[in-house]
């Protein structure tokens, strides 16, 4: 690349639990700029997801992250265009991507599932990713399959 790379931007922890991954997974959900509304959806999923799992000794936030680890894909495939054909290489990501990817996705399915409000909608997808089932983990085993099926390309890695 010709010019030089953009500057990361620094995340603030978010207001209550003091964690950033909180505030970049707020800053995915938002629309429009609307922050304070991201953020209330988002701890009113986690009131839930604690009230749905109340045997669990961990706290809703802990039940998260592992959630979101559940569903963290670890290779991805990229087209490559060999010699006129087109191959889907599988790759590794990058830590950051991984977790952006990961945090996309819960709340995609979040977003395609039925429910009531999105905090609803959103506490049951990260119970299910807990759980290891749901469409967020359904979209990671399908991009390690993906990447498995297409091992055999992975010489033309760039």
């Amino acid at each position: 690349m010709r010019k030089t790379k953009p500057k990361k931007r620094q995340v603030l922890p978010d207001p209550v639990y003091g964690d950033v991954r909180v505030t970049k997974f707020v800053n995915h959900l938002m629309y429009d700029g609307k922050k304070s509304i991201s953020y209330d959806i988002f701890y009113s999923a986690l009131n839930t997801v604690k009230a749905k799992l109340p045997n669990e000794e961990k706290p809703a936030l802990e039940i998260w992250k592992a959630a979101l680890d559940n569903i963290t894909p670890q290779v991805e495939v990229k087209s490559r265009r060999v010699g006129g054909a087109t191959f889907q290489v599988p790759t590794e990501i990058r830590p950051e991507r991984k977790e952006s990817i990961s945090m996309k996705n819960l709340i995609l399915y979040a977003r395609k599932r039925g429910g009531k409000t999105m905090a609803d909608k959103l506490a049951a997808e990260i119970v299910d990713a807990y759980n290891n089932q749901g469409g967020s983990y359904k979209r990671k085993e399908d991009m390690h399959r993906m990447a498995e099926a297409n091992r055999a390309f992975a010489h033309f890695r760039f």
